[in-house]
């Protein structure tokens, strides 16, 4: 059984951004986005069937929009056409690729981290978190400049190791 709440809450504002594309009228695109969650409310049935719940969406307001239109009879030179969706739908897998690949290079970066030293650790921390400089570092970690230097390149080099290894540079 389908959330109708959590699903509207999902997807009402990027619905409202997409409508908002091809028309200034705030309230109408509201209205338009209701109807579509009442349509889909009162013929649940039809959910079985929807291999993909965000284009329907998308799909069913761009064309309650065009409904809008025509009842209104106003003459849209923004009327949402094949081609503006295929548009859109490309954004929205490029988007999903960029997260996916964001997720994963955090994911790679995270288990880079997890298999330096404690004090590799530590140093890296300092340095590019909390952006120290290399005299604080040398007080805080109580080792010689030139260590700090030392321990920094290493710890520099063992990442580089890893992303190699793995064809992902950073």
């Amino acid at each position: 059984m389908v959330d109708f709440g959590q699903l509207y809450d999902k997807h009402v504002d990027n619905l409202f951004a997409f409508g908002s594309r091809f028309t200034n009228d705030r309230e109408m695109i509201k209205d338009c986005i209701q109807d579509v969650f009442v349509k889909l409310y009162t013929k649940k049935n039809i959910l079985d069937s929807v291999n993909n719940i965000d284009s329907y969406l998308y799909v069913s307001l761009k064309n309650r929009i065009n409904d809008e239109f025509r009842r209104n009879v106003r003459l849209c030179d923004n009327e949402i056409d094949d081609s503006m969706m295929r548009g859109i739908a490309e954004t929205d897998e490029y988007n999903r690729e960029r997260m996916e690949r964001e997720q994963s290079l955090t994911a790679f970066v995270q288990k880079s981290f997890d298999q330096l030293s404690p004090r590799q650790r530590q140093i890296i921390r300092l340095y590019y978190l909390e952006q120290r400089k290399y005299d604080e570092i040398c007080r805080i970690m109580g080792i010689s400049y030139q260590s700090v230097r030392n321990l920094m390149h290493r710890s520099i080099l063992r990442l580089r190791n890893f992303s190699t290894k793995t064809n992902i540079f950073i």
